[in-house]
């Protein structure tokens, strides 16, 4: 069968593929979910869902360090990537010897393509068909319980430098489907601001993500000195940014963080 990825990558299945590598987090989670507990040989060392895989599979570097000689060792028939968590150098090289399909996601609807994408390649429709059900039924409740005022939202991912999210990106997608405004939502994909432009922004709430940067209770203080009007909260960062089948579990964590500001 031939088959086009989210970045319009062409590549072939002979067969059913039993021999995958996931070298996402979200998306190793998602196989997971699909029921691929054989298929899946392969992960990286930051896949730490489902925790009997990140201890049982195989380990294949990090993803944007992958090593290709452990991938090469455990002769894949698909592999597993994205486009921005993974390079593009690595993804353009895997592509010459196995098959690969690169999702390439920035809002629900590409999330949900690449969750239908893979249940067919893998031959899992009912499991992806389960899936999809769950999480369009948990944003349609979203969608009647979403923010009703307008709170504008600066949402940090890391510090020194901090840096945010702006357009063109899931994070961004999640705040407007909880009915939040982006204070930086016509800036490129991950922005840095100082603290200058923080107080500049003036935002009505700050969330602080529990990912890639770990911020922690401590953090709150420092940057309430900054804005000390906002509303600063730690957020959940799995629940606003895997694309896979964790979204079964974000749209109730929305509501609720919804319902904690209003």
């Amino acid at each position: 069968m031939n088959y086009t990825d989210q970045i319009g990558h062409n590549f072939t299945l002979t067969t059913p593929p039993k021999r995958i590598i996931s070298i996402v987090p979200s998306q190793t989670e998602l196989l997971f979910d699909l029921g691929l507990e054989k298929e899946v040989v392969g992960i990286t060392k930051f896949c730490v869902y489902p925790q009997q895989w990140f201890k049982n599979k195989k380990r294949v570097g990090g993803t944007k360090n992958l090593n290709l000689d452990k991938i090469s060792a455990l002769k894949p028939d698909l592999i597993i990537a994205n486009k921005e968590e993974n390079t593009q150098e690595q993804i353009e090289l895997l592509q010459k010897f196995y098959p690969v399909y690169t999702s390439d996601i920035s809002t629900l609807e590409e999330s949900l393509n690449m969750i239908t994408d893979l249940g067919i390649i893998t031959e899992k429709p009912a499991a992806a068909t389960s899936l999809l059900a769950k999480i369009k039924d948990g944003f349609t409740c979203l969608e009647k319980n979403k923010i009703k005022k307008e709170i504008s939202v600066l949402y940090l991912i890391w510090q020194d430098p901090f840096m945010s999210v702006g357009r063109d990106t899931f994070i961004n997608g999640m705040l407007l489907r909880c009915g939040f405004k982006n204070v930086l939502i016509n800036e490129g994909r991950y922005p840095e601001v100082n603290t200058e432009k923080i107080k500049e922004l003036n935002p009505g709430c700050i969330f602080l993500s529990s990912e890639p940067y770990p911020f922690k209770e401590k953090h709150i203080q420092t940057i309430q000195k900054i804005v000390p009007e906002a509303k600063i909260l730690l957020v959940d960062g799995e629940l606003f940014s895997w694309y896979g089948s964790r979204l079964i579990y974000s749209s109730q964590y929305f509501i609720d963080l919804v319902n904690n500001l209003t």
